[in-house]
């Protein structure tokens, strides 16, 4: 995670120098995002594979909750403090900014003090990736939030390419309202995150998540109606809110369900498929995006992604999952089972009432 940072940190304060130079370049900012998007993949995936050993295992979907809400908050506050200080500063030195966040992540990761689990003894890295996908493979919980994850995050790469050029171009939306209902989503995702494990308790993970992922494509469907004008404006608003309370609230509780019920020595690698997929999946999204807008334009490029959003509903509603009425017990053994063994089945349907997730993808693996 720190060397992610610093990576980042370099890279990025490369363009603010060159900018001064006179010598900055199409070619430059190419590199740099590429530099940036690997590093920001890796942390991100060691990042979510640390908090497990952080907190107790009844306390994950609680911490999974708080960190969901923080990120949506700050992911808005980011963007807004971006747009000011490029006006301030300008484009280039705006970046120092990004430079100094990354940097001051890099401090705080590095006053963690709580022990990670022993590393293994030192192995090839196909054999390590190797393990990890036939690990996740060999568990059809894991398997099948990990495909969920993966078709979401094309769909939303889908829309997200051509979401916001819709919005200011097609709808006549001005920059300040585009701000705004930004704004409006970020809240939403911050109260589905906060509320998820009250709604898991209540109507169990696997009911809720599937609700949350049925809810999802219908709130696509004033942006496929709306015509210019503030009544709509305020209407996408609202759905953008109600969209990403469902990524943050399905989000946060499949990432908990994942983290709880893999051993210790596998999370890393467990959530480095989950990553792979997801991550992968957005530019392919995205190069499509761009083909299919330009062949049968916008509108129905946007019909096909929110169709497309039917794909993750359809996987959960097919896998045990969907009967899920509690969090699942953790992996009795300290170490990963044997490859090619069953994993453990779910828990039998039961209530529990034990007390004990701007971006329009927050979620990705934010969902």
């Amino acid at each position: 995670m720190i060397a992610g940072d610093l990576v980042s940190a370099a890279a990025l304060a490369t363009v603010p120098a060159a900018a001064a130079l006179g010598t900055l370049t199409l070619t430059q900012l190419m590199i740099v995002a590429v530099v940036q998007g690997a590093a920001g993949v890796l942390h991100d995936a060691a990042a979510i594979s640390l908090l497990p050993s952080l907190v107790e295992r009844s306390l994950i979907q609680r911490g999974n909750s708080r960190v969901g809400a923080l990120f949506a908050i700050s992911a808005t506050a980011g963007s807004h403090l971006g747009a000011a200080l490029t006006a301030l500063l300008g484009p280039a030195r705006a970046l120092l900014g990004d430079v100094a966040s990354y940097l001051i992540s890099a401090v705080c990761t590095a006053r963690i003090q709580t022990a990670e689990p022993a590393r293994p003894a030192s192995r090839r890295l196909r054999a390590e990736i190797g393990e990890g996908l036939r690990y996740v493979r060999g568990d059809d919980r894991l398997w099948t939030l990990t495909l969920v994850n993966a078709a979401i995050s094309f769909a939303l790469g889908l829309l997200n390419t051509l979401w916001a050029l819709y919005l200011l171009r097609s709808l006549a939306m001005s920059a300040t309202a585009f701000g705004v209902v930004l704004g409006v989503g970020a809240l939403g995702a911050a109260a589905g995150a906060l509320t998820a494990p009250a709604l898991g308790r209540r109507y169990g993970p696997g009911p809720m998540m599937l609700t949350a992922l049925a809810i999802t494509p219908l709130t696509q469907l004033p942006l496929l109606l709306a015509s210019p004008g503030l009544a709509w404006q305020i209407t996408i608003g609202a759905a953008l809110f109600l969209q990403l309370a469902c990524a943050g609230a399905a989000g946060t509780t499949q990432r908990s369900i994942r983290q709880i019920i893999t051993t210790v020595g596998m999370q890393a690698r467990m959530q480095a498929v989950s990553t792979w997929l997801t991550s992968g999946a957005r530019p392919v999204a995205a190069l499509l995006a761009g083909g299919l807008g330009t062949w049968i334009g916008v509108r129905p490029t946007l019909t096909a992604g929110t169709l497309l959003l039917l794909v993750p509903l359809v996987l959960l509603g097919r896998s045990p999952l969907r009967a899920l009425r509690q969090m699942p017990d953790p992996p009795t053994a300290a170490q990963p089972p044997a490859l090619g063994t069953s994993p453990p089945a779910v828990p039998a349907p039961a209530r529990s009432d034990d007390g004990v997730h701007h971006d329009r993808s927050l979620g990705g693996d934010a969902l």
